[in-house]
């Protein structure tokens, strides 16, 4: 018996992540006629392993924290008394049921789209197409006009700690049945840090182990210098210049960069080195598009070198953010149906959710003449006072030009700023000066009036600072 033809599509998208599903999505909404392949559930690593579960799980270790700070001496008049525990396995079923929610939700999505999704590990035999496995062993080919790669990225390893066993990635780390007593952190980035200060909130003695000399190193100095602080008040123990060597019985060997050695217990071992884009296992090397180093090469339309071939998200290089990915899947949808697109951003904000939260938009310029910098401070806010908010040494500040006050960039650290990144890219794609942000009314009270009394103290006139 022959097998079944090629089924024929518009549209293949690999991989239904946040580029990938958006892709799709915004494609069957332009009326192009969609397939989307996912061997995983719907979601991809954002909502299923990775930004979603994890900030359900810095929530609910907030929470915990709350009430142990009510459990002795509180401004707030807060009192609990007797024993407070963690259910962490209830902790972890209250995850999946938001990841299940959402991972629902963007099914939902695609079929009002009119997306047919295929689920299955796709492998490409040439540019265009491609054969698709389901679980059961049957198996589709599918030849596209289109075809977009949304693969995204995997942990990054260290020889020295393969995965497996009492070593984890972040995936797994989200998804312990119990607590461990103590856990050692590999790598002092965002995800590390946010995950450590959160096991630490839940109870758990963290150790933080960093090759490089200091902490996020993705940030500037004065950005994490308030993290600093915070990881000594939760009692993380943090080894910079150190490199783990090894783990076994319990014990994660380390080595300074001044030649000492530390034997470091740890029940668990997280290791949180960086990512990957994922290129291997589904026939890249069959489609003949150019690498840029480890990640697929695009242009400013995520166009590959190979005809009707587009790349996006993390396969295609830094940032690797969901919310980059989003924006470049949409827009290739918009492309592919004809409009004229390209890729071009003035900044994409990039939020460390650790305690307090980092953010960043736009890139912070060099000092000198030709620059204005200020700062705001969060002790001087209401509304982060009245949330207990304004006591980590947080702030907010803003870079721009000195000859016409364009905005260039902006920076926070504290508690809730996360929410304040909107508002500060909005500004820098609009192209504002210092004078619109300083002109805008805010409510009050918010954390959002900060930025405005940052645009006024650059400009020499602050009001409450």
């Amino acid at each position: 018996m022959s097998p079944p033809p090629p089924s024929k599509v518009q549209v293949l998208v690999l991989g239904a992540g946040p580029g990938g599903y958006v892709a799709a999505i915004r494609a069957g909404q332009l009326g192009l006629d969609t397939v989307l392949v996912e061997a995983d559930r719907l979601g991809g690593t954002c909502l299923i392993r990775g930004c979603i579960p994890s900030k359900a799980l810095i929530h609910a270790a907030g929470e915990f924290e709350a009430l142990r700070r009510a459990q002795g001496a509180n401004p707030l008049g807060l009192r609990i008394t007797g024993e407070i525990g963690v259910d962490f396995a209830q902790t972890v079923r209250w995850k999946e049921g938001i990841v299940d929610r959402l991972s629902d939700g963007v099914a939902g999505l695609l079929r009002r789209a009119k997306v047919r999704v295929v689920r299955g590990w796709g492998v490409f035999s040439d540019a265009r197409t491609c054969e698709v496995t389901r679980a059961d062993g049957v198996s589709e080919v599918i030849e596209a006009e289109h075809v977009i790669l949304a693969a995204g990225s995997e942990p990054a390893a260290v020889p020295a700690l393969p995965f497996g066993g009492d070593v984890l990635s972040s995936t797994e780390a989200l998804s312990l049945p119990a607590l461990p007593k103590t856990l050692a952190v590999v790598g002092a980035g965002y995800i590390g840090l946010e995950l450590g200060m959160a096991f630490a909130a839940l109870g758990v003695k963290v150790t933080v182990v960093e090759a490089l000399s200091r902490i996020l190193p993705q940030y500037d100095p004065g950005l994490s210098a308030p993290i600093v602080r915070a990881l000594e008040r939760a009692g993380i123990d943090v080894h910079l210049d150190a490199r783990a060597t090894g783990f076994e019985a319990g014990r994660l060997a380390v080595e300074r960069t001044q030649g000492e050695a530390l034997q470091i217990p740890a029940e668990k071992v997280l290791v949180t080195v960086g990512r990957r884009p994922r290129t291997q296992g589904w026939g890249l090397e069959q489609m003949a598009v150019d690498l840029d180093g480890p990640f697929v090469k695009v242009d400013d339309r995520c166009h590959t070198s190979m005809r009707n071939v587009w790349a996006i998200g993390d396969l295609v290089g830094e940032p690797m953010l969901a919310h980059k990915a989003s924006a470049q899947g949409e827009m290739v949808a918009e492309i592919i149906a004809g409009r004229r697109r390209r890729f071009d951003p003035v900044a994409i904000p990039a939020v460390c959710f650790t305690t307090p939260e980092v953010v960043s938009v736009g890139a912070w310029p060099e000092p000198g003449p030709e620059v204005i910098t200020a700062v705001f401070p969060l002790a001087a806010n209401g509304r982060a006072l009245s949330q207990e908010a304004g006591d980590d040494a947080g702030f907010i500040r803003v870079a721009a030009r000195a000859d016409d006050h364009r905005i260039l960039a902006f920076a926070a650290v504290g508690r809730h700023v996360s929410e304040l990144s909107g508002e500060m890219t909005a500004l820098l794609e609009m192209g504002a000066v210092l004078e619109d942000a300083a002109g805008l009314i805010h409510a009050h009270p918010t954390q959002s009036e900060m930025i405005g009394e940052a645009a006024l103290r650059a400009l020499g006139h602050a009001i409450h600072v």
